[in-house]
């Protein structure tokens, strides 16, 4: 799974083929080094959690390398304490790891860790989705619907990025969408972890890909089930779509990354 590492990463100098290597600085005045402003609401480390999270899970930062807390705080041009604490609120995420005298690292990937975030996606948001069908007020089912148009018109073309990440965030957004009435906040916050560490495995399929089959026709169908209140159905259709990508990814990824 490639990508840049944005400087960001220690890298040897006898790096192999799978080990990414920084091909440029990353773009004055662009996201990465855009100012950080703390307001108060959204404090610097917050917004260096998403950055980082993005980075992540994008595949701009590769898994398993060691992250450069010097690099990274002249990139961001931030100072170590805010930068440490976007990097530990990332460690229960399940996007990075710290080992006492080695320091931070992006988390690795494998096979095994998609099969195991696949089963506990299926359980996890079937039983939330089942419980946003019975509890969830009627506006709810308006909210699922607009997601799925959205979700649905959106552009998605392995040769424009661009169009890739924005399909990814209507995606997510879909999938929140219908677990979002379920009431029940650890439960969506699961939920929306397992989401980010599976969308480290989707974006690498997504670029290579553009996809493998009609997810327009499961993401209708788990919709248009939710909406009329059927959750046999819904929560079928929702797992069978969660496992059918799960076993895609797993297949197309299985010679890249570790078992």
């Amino acid at each position: 799974m490639k990508g840049s590492n944005l400087g960001l990463v220690d890298v040897p100098k006898n790096a192999g083929p799978l080990e990414l290597v920084a091909e440029s600085e990353p773009a004055p005045g662009g996201s990465w080094q855009a100012a950080f402003i703390d307001d108060g609401k959204n404090t610097i480390a917050s917004q260096l959690v998403e950055r980082l999270r993005e980075a992540i899970v994008s595949g701009q930062l590769e898994a398993g390398a060691k992250i450069n807390l010097l690099r990274a705080r002249e990139i961001f041009s931030v100072s170590l304490s805010p930068l440490r604490e976007a990097l530990a609120r990332l460690i229960p995420d399940g996007l990075v790891t710290f080992e006492d005298n080695r320091g931070y690292r992006v988390a690795p990937v494998s096979v095994s860790n998609l099969r195991e975030i696949t089963r506990l996606r299926g359980e996890f948001e079937a039983l939330a989705l089942r419980q946003a069908i019975a509890s969830a007020p009627p506006e709810w089912e308006g909210d699922v619907m607009r997601a799925l148009h959205r979700l649905n018109t959106a552009e998605r073309n392995a040769a424009d990025p661009a169009t890739l990440e924005h399909w990814e965030a209507l995606h997510r957004d879909f999938h929140l969408s219908l677990l979002s009435g379920c009431g029940m906040p650890l439960l969506l916050g699961f939920c929306r972890t397992l989401l980010n560490l599976n969308d480290r495995y989707r974006r690498s399929f997504l670029v290579s890909t553009s996809g493998d089959r009609n997810v327009g026709m499961e993401h209708s169908e788990i919709a248009q089930g939710a909406a009329a209140r059927d959750a046999e159905f819904a929560c079928a259709r929702l797992r069978e779509h969660i496992q059918r990508t799960g076993s895609n990814l797993a297949s197309h990824l299985a010679d890249r990354i570790a078992p």
